[in-house]
């Protein structure tokens, strides 16, 4: 329940759990939907009940600790109207402005501030932060285009094709098809050399489970053809290895309870 000044106890631990979130590098995904990712649209959309995700809380610790400014602008976007007529948030919301790491953000609090919380202040900034989102997304497509550009036509070397893409397809907020869909059409691809492939898949346990499970499945049913059938292998061993490794942490815990 939330008490007069706006903060919930649902919205504390929503916090605290968006905390650990960036502490640990785990996607933070909707509500209620364990396999969907947040993105900046999620949070722009003020149509959409985001539950214990649209406390002043969770809002304020997106908005000053997500490393990506789309993310941590459209959860300042959404806090915005929340802050007026409430002394305690409309300090967290002040206070998010000085904290976080990103001058859109900072400027975005000034406006709404400056001009005493007016709903038009609001809209504006709503209106921006859209065009933001859409503008950064296709700048992050076109990087992307670039470099596979670039490494089909030896301009750039393996291992630094996959940690530009990793990094890419992580900081654009791709949604999990379409970031499923970019990885296997890699793994698939006859013009991609294995050597790339297997790169990308030690970097397999880094992409959202919802990603993993498109792409294991994508190429558990591609036709079957002497390169597929390494992929699927080294996929079975990837596989294998995480269920082993997630026993042997149930089997730790278990002990830990037992004594």
């Amino acid at each position: 329940m939330t008490n007069k000044m706006g903060i919930s106890s649902t919205g504390i631990d929503a916090a605290k759990a968006i905390k650990q979130s960036y502490r640990t590098g785990t996607p933070i995904c909707v509500p209620g939907q364990p396999t969907k990712i947040l993105l900046p649209e999620h949070l722009i959309n003020v149509d959409l009940d985001l539950v214990h995700f649209d406390d002043p809380l969770p809002l304020a610790m997106m908005a000053t600790l997500d490393p990506e400014s789309p993310m941590a602008l459209a959860a300042t976007t959404r806090l915005s109207p929340k802050a007026c007529d409430k002394e305690l948030i409309a300090g967290m919301y002040a206070l998010v402005g000085e904290k976080t790491r990103h001058p859109l953000v900072s400027r975005c609090v000034d406006v709404v501030r400056e001009n005493d919380f007016n709903p038009k202040a609001i809209a504006f900034v709503r209106t921006r932060t859209r065009q933001f989102i859409v503008q950064t997304r296709r700048q992050y497509a076109q990087a992307l285009k670039l470099i596979l550009r670039a490494l089909l036509d030896g301009d750039i070397g393996a291992a630094d094709f996959v940690e530009q893409f990793i990094k890419l397809t992580e900081s654009g907020n791709l949604q999990s098809d379409v970031r499923q869909k970019l990885v296997t059409s890699l793994l698939l691809s006859e013009h991609v050399r294995p050597g790339i492939k297997f790169l990308m898949l030690e970097h397999f346990e880094s992409f959202p489970l919802p990603t993993r499970q498109g792409i294991i499945q994508a190429v558990a049913n591609a036709p079957e053809s002497r390169h597929i059938d390494v992929l699927k292998e080294e996929l079975r061993w990837i596989v294998s290895h995480e269920r082993q490794k997630q026993a042997v942490i149930r089997q730790k815990r278990a002990g830990a309870g037992v004594h």
